[in-house]
């Protein structure tokens, strides 16, 4: 059986569904049939466009963003989906911060749901540093689908680890 490290916290019994699906070289399929479709948001401007569309339909009050892109070193360095980064610069008598969100590369050819998920967790951190009730109170605020979502995401990094992407003909 495959270790299924993207999996670890989950119930031994639905783990054990995954680990038959990748036995049977059907969670590919599965995911496919879930999702068939990938997003068309390739450039980072786009990904910039669709992180503001989604913070001002559910975080009009929240501060504004300065970057927002796909990054190819996040998966392998730090072995995350994206990242938020926060920095509070002196200018004059201001202070000044700047809210950048990075997403892994990985998401630029998947499904739609999976991006907003990402985007989504990195907005919530906007509001609440911390993941906790009240970050994940946000999260579902913004995706009422947010844990299926995420866990699915999980387990189309596990599908990517084993065999590749199931949207790539």
């Amino acid at each position: 059986m495959h270790h299924l490290k993207y999996l670890t916290g989950y119930p031994p019994q639905l783990t054990a569904q995954v680990a038959q699906l990748v036995t049977e070289n059907r969670l590919g399929e599965v995911l496919a049939q879930r999702y068939p479709t990938v997003h068309d948001v390739r450039t980072d401007r786009a990904l910039y466009d669709f992180t503001v569309a989604v913070k001002n339909e559910f975080m009009r009050t929240a501060q504004p963003l300065s970057r927002v892109l796909y990054d190819g070193k996040i998966h392998a360095i730090k072995n995350a989906l994206g990242t938020h980064t926060f920095v509070s610069r002196v200018q004059g008598g201001k202070l000044k911060a700047k809210h950048e969100i990075r997403i892994a590369s990985i998401f630029r050819e998947a499904p739609l749901e999976f991006l907003k998920m990402i985007v989504v967790h990195e907005l919530a951190h906007l509001k609440e540093k911390e993941h906790n009730k009240a970050f994940y109170q946000l999260c579902e605020y913004m995706e009422p689908r947010y844990h299926q979502l995420e866990f699915d995401t999980r387990l189309f990094l596990t599908q990517m680890e084993i065999a590749g992407s199931p949207y790539l003909p």
